[in-house]
């Protein structure tokens, strides 16, 4: 892979990322404003360890085998549709209780709520599948080029993800309770729009 093949993926990815904020964003920029960008910090991990595990598969070509397995690949959409429905309704029903009922989950809860919501996303593999072959050169060791493309994207991704919840947590310090209570009500709804845009997607529409 050439360094100007690199900085193309480089513009692609963060290209990718200059939309609206996904499943994964809107449950970590919801929680940074509940619990404080620290307290949130296990869902990110999570996020990024499911990514993670996503680019391995993709690498190993196993999203071929998910794309001609319709039956399970519908399993798993469906699946990803109600548990993403789940954190919305559960991240609205958080907001709208008292300050002192709110509840305050352990990291390992965090981190499984982060690694779940990104995992719950069954075009996240296609789409790895997708994007890495237009940019490995494939006269040369493949394995090496798809660790480098993963491991930026992760990088990428943490960075915007920080970014998201610091701002969150700034603006939650700045402006009260009540911002924080309307703003994460608004992120369980986002979570829901995210479900049904799943749900509503053709399957062969590329992922997002």
């Amino acid at each position: 892979m050439s360094i100007e093949t690199y900085l193309i993926y480089l513009g692609t990815v963060l290209i990718f990322f200059a939309h609206p904020p996904g499943p994964s964003q809107l449950l970590f920029i919801g929680s940074s404003m509940q619990h404080g960008l620290k307290r949130a910090m296990p869902i990110m991990a999570g996020d990024l360890s499911a990514n993670a595990i996503q680019i391995i598969i993709a690498g190993f070509g196993l999203a071929s085998i998910v794309a001609l397995s319709a039956n399970a690949f519908t399993v798993i959409k469906w699946a990803g549709v109600a548990y993403l429905i789940w954190m919305g309704i559960r991240m609205i029903r958080d907001a709208t209780r008292p300050a002192g009922a709110k509840p305050t989950p352990s990291g390992r809860a965090l981190f499984r709520r982060g690694f779940m919501t990104s995992a719950a996303n069954p075009y996240a593999v296609v789409f790895f599948a997708a994007l890495f072959p237009q940019f490995i050169d494939p006269t040369i060791s493949v394995l090496p080029q798809v660790a480098i493309l993963g491991v930026t994207y992760l990088i990428i991704d943490g960075a915007i993800l920080l970014a998201m919840g610091a701002f969150a947590s700034r603006l939650v310090a700045a402006l009260g309770s009540k911002f924080e209570k309307w703003l994460s009500i608004l992120s369980g709804f986002g979570l829901i729009a995210a479900a049904i845009a799943i749900a509503t997607r053709s399957d062969a529409e590329p992922a997002q």
